[in-house]
């Protein structure tokens, strides 16, 4: 039995089909997996993501700490509420874990990690922390939950006083705001709209029902997995790990070179590939054949082997699609071994999808 979030009971309660995920037991799904994908993709769902870590770092060189920890740079971090993505590395370059930072002030910074390394990251944050005169302080006493979907604000704004209500409607892409006892953030995994709230655990059963009686769907971890690899976004464990780097992953984007003299954690290690240049590089691919892409089938192309990272049936595409790690001089297209046997998979630009519409080609 893995651990529990404080909704599980509500879980239980409503039918969930419940998996361990990163040593959590979770719904994987309340019924059908493929209407609560398109329910987000066409109206708004919920899911209970409280098994990530939210970490609060105080001290007066929080923004120091940070920019010497990730490969982000929190420096251009200055409008209270403003959230960054980024990447958290090892000397060689490994990724740690991929995380979301939000600024509060100069004084306090809020981190949301992974559940599957939070302990780790923990450790790995606390052993920094210490000669910077920072404390990090594990908020188990709140839940959190994602509402996604191009309905999703003005169903949760439709739960809140006017005044509330207005503050987050104006809310920025990327952005959080304190509302009371919630933390309100415009961020998600799904590649929708939507908000992502940290509230007190003792709320979370009332506000999921509430969000429901509003028209809100209860969905599992299944359909986050087939919406965030339709919007391309990676998984940790998946698609990054420690034995892979940012250039090698897709999110070259998220690292900061400039300024130049900023120093951090595996910024070494990535000079020395930016100089020689990345072996192997993250790409989409789709299959038009009636099969399966799955993580860790092996991936064929002119250039060499390549694997699978990630894979699903996509029901927005009705189509197989995944991400695979793959030669850096790779093609347009390749073949996957799929049970034995070798199909033809293109290879495409990701995102697959964004707002509910397909930015590949379906032939």
């Amino acid at each position: 039995m893995g651990a529990h979030t404080c909704l599980f009971d509500l879980h239980v309660a409503q039918g969930a089909r419940l998996i361990d995920f990163g040593g959590w037991e979770m719904p994987v799904a309340y019924g059908s997996q493929i209407e609560e994908h398109h329910a987000v993709r066409r109206a708004a769902g919920v899911f209970d993501v409280s098994h990530m870590g939210i970490v609060d770092l105080r001290g007066t060189r929080c923004r120091e700490l940070l920019r010497g920890l990730l490969a982000n740079d929190v420096g251009r971090l200055n409008m209270p509420g403003k959230a960054l993505y980024s990447c958290m590395l090892n000397e060689r370059g490994g990724v740690v874990d991929d995380l979301i930072v939000y600024y509060l002030d100069d004084d306090f910074f809020r981190v949301v990690v992974n559940a599957g390394t939070r302990d780790k990251d923990l450790a790995w944050i606390r052993a920094r922390a210490a000669a910077y005169d920072v404390t990090l302080h594990e908020r188990r006493d709140l839940a959190m939950l994602a509402i996604q979907g191009p309905q999703a604000r003005e169903r949760v704004a439709s739960l809140l006083a006017a005044e509330a209500a207005w503050a987050v409607l104006e809310l920025q892409p990327f952005f959080g705001t304190q509302i009371g006892e919630w933390f309100v953030a415009r961020t998600g995994y799904t590649g929708e709209d939507g908000f992502e709230i940290m509230l007190p655990t003792a709320e979370a059963e009332s506000v999921w029902r509430r969000l429901n009686a509003a028209g809100v769907r209860s969905c599992g971890l299944g359909a986050r997995d087939t919406l965030r690899l339709e919007a391309g976004m990676n998984l940790y464990g998946n698609d990054m790990d420690e034995n892979t780097h940012p250039l090698e992953s897709g999110l070259a984007w998220t690292v900061a070179f400039d300024p130049p003299e900023r120093d951090f954690v595996g910024r070494a290690a990535l000079e020395a590939v930016r100089t020689r240049g990345p072996e192997r590089k993250l790409v989409g691919l789709v299959l038009d054949e009636r099969a399966v892409l799955r993580s860790h089938q092996r991936v064929f192309a002119a250039a060499g082997e390549g694997q699978v990272t990630s894979g699903t049936f996509s029901p927005t595409l009705e189509r197989s699609i995944g991400l695979a790690r793959v030669p850096i001089t790779t093609g347009s297209s390749v073949q996957v071994e799929v049970r034995g046997r070798p199909l033809p998979a293109r290879v495409v630009r990701v995102p697959f999808v964004r707002h509910g519409k397909a930015l590949i080609s379906l032939v």
